[in-house]
């Protein structure tokens, strides 16, 4: 499949192998993720602006480094002096994030040549992804860069995030923003924009860095991967791409960082009607799917097709460890469940439910009623009508964990009022138990209960999922991952 790549896969650069950036194939942007100052030019003082609400997040977020905003007005913004110009800043500020309209954008980058600031994220839209005029603008742009060796992120961005160093350049109004192993890379100008605001405000995971690539007319997914793939603060790596700039350099570093770093991918434009939405999009150009899609099993990218997995799988591999393998012990309150969840795990999974010892079988007969015949997956309602619902679900759960031929349990909770208190820490405590299987919950029952569940489990490190299907469908991505990693 590999060796069809030069002619199947069309990259909109040259030739990865011979192709330079600013002097090298893969320039260093290591500034980006650790700047010790920052300019913001097109600072605002006004409250919603984007130029203000990037300084906000800055402070916000504890960065230590000097920042330095820029408005012809010149004052002060949020108790911090203001330049009137680029002009007028101080020598060797490591990083301008430039907020001006895009036409404004190529001077700006000469001016922050001129005053040795090598590193800039550019936010304006209204580039190739527009028009024809933007076509040309974004032309002048890439002129520029190539003149000045200044190194460009974006345009038509929302910004990145690098937690490590207490750093945004994103003007959506986040706040602080937790850390975590999670790192993402996203052809959209918005990943971390409105999508991180939802992590931030639903989920109980963080982030290690978040990068919106935009028109990527210089820093593309191969520049970022290959920093990702020796980032120690980096554990698990997901990328949202429309396009790979250079498909052969990609692929070759994908298939080093997916032996010791899960890469999941979700690829946009897969079909004619995707890719001519992602030419309004980024400006960008998608590839033949079907070798595409060939050559990344091949570098060991897992590859998703659901926009969601890009944040459930991230919950499920930033709160567990990746299963060692796909046997599966299911816990359901629910015959229905069973069926339909077999089905699933059947027709669309590599997952298996695991054949129990002799010793797990016996105890799950223990604590069900003798008209029943239990096993895995178990149905647990019964015992739970004799022995009470927490007693059920704790020794079915802890009865599969204890079995060697079972890598990870998912159980389906049912939760309301009117059943009695169930308390959870038994699965907190099941989890130090056993800290090499993941345990995933769903719910079924009352949805005040199911969020006070989450909001109980999720922050204690045990991932919680709205959908009785979506326990599985991570499990196997993240059981994809597992045989790209041995």
């Amino acid at each position: 499949m590999l060796g069809s790549e030069p002619n199947a896969i069309k990259s909109n650069s040259l030739d990865c192998d011979t192709q330079k950036r600013n002097g090298t194939t893969v320039s260093n942007i290591d500034s980006f993720f650790s700047p010790g100052s920052v300019a913001v030019i097109g600072a605002s003082a006004t409250p919603g602006k984007p130029g203000r609400t990037v300084i906000e997040n800055l402070k916000a977020n504890g960065f230590k480094g000097k920042i330095h905003p820029v408005n012809p007005r010149g004052g002060k913004i949020i108790g911090l002096g203001v330049s009137k110009t680029i002009a007028d800043l101080p020598y060797g500020i490591d990083m301008g994030i430039v907020m001006l309209p895009a036409a404004q954008t190529p001077q700006a980058i000469e001016d922050c040549a001129a005053r040795g600031i090598q590193s800039v994220v550019l936010a304006a839209g209204g580039f190739a992804e527009v028009d024809q005029a933007g076509e040309g603008l974004q032309a002048e742009l890439r002129s520029v860069i190539n003149k000045t060796k200044v190194r460009v992120l974006g345009p038509n961005t929302a910004g990145h995030i690098s937690t490590p160093s207490n750093f945004t350049s994103s003007f959506f109004p986040l706040g602080k923003i937790p850390k975590g192993g999670i790192s993402y890379i996203a052809q959209t100008g918005n990943f971390t924009g409105a999508m991180m605001r939802s992590i931030m405000s639903g989920e109980y995971y963080g982030v290690a860095r978040c990068i919106g690539l935009g028109n990527a007319v210089d820093i593309d997914e191969v520049d970022v991967l290959s920093y990702l793939a020796d980032d120690p603060k980096t554990e698990t790596i997901f990328i949202y791409l429309e396009s790979l700039h250079r498909p052969h350099e990609f692929l070759k570093i994908a298939r080093r960082v997916t032996r010791k770093k899960p890469v999941i991918m979700l690829k946009g434009g897969a079909t004619e009607d995707g890719a001519k939405a992602a030419m309004s999009h980024t400006a960008s150009l998608g590839s033949d799917d079907n070798i595409l899609d060939g050559a990344l099993k091949q570098a060991g990218v897992v590859r998703i097709d659901e926009f969601t997995h890009l944040f459930t799988a991230a919950k499920a591999a930033a709160m567990m460890p990746i299963p060692a393998g796909n046997r599966i012990g299911f816990v359901s309150p629910s015959g229905a469940f069973i069926v339909h969840i077999s089905d699933i795990c059947k027709q669309r999974t590599r997952l298996e439910f695991s054949q129990i010892k002799a010793k797990t079988q016996a105890r799950l007969e223990e604590i069900s009623p003798p008209f029943i015949n239990i096993t895995n997956p178990v149905d647990v309602f019964p015992s739970a009508t004799v022995n009470g619902m927490e007693f059920a679900w704790r020794e079915s759960m802890r009865a599969l964990l204890q079995d060697p031929n079972v890598d990870a349990v998912v159980a389906i909770l049912i939760l309301a009022d009117e059943l009695g208190e169930m308390n959870l820490n038994f699965i907190v405590d099941q989890k130090k138990d056993y800290p090499d299987k993941p345990i995933y919950i769903s719910f079924s029952g009352d949805e005040c209960s199911n969020a006070a569940a989450k909001a109980f489990l999720e922050p204690k490190g045990v991932p919680t999922f709205p959908r009785i299907e979506d326990p599985f469908k991570v499990l196997d991505i993240l059981v994809r991952c597992r045989e790209s990693l041995k």
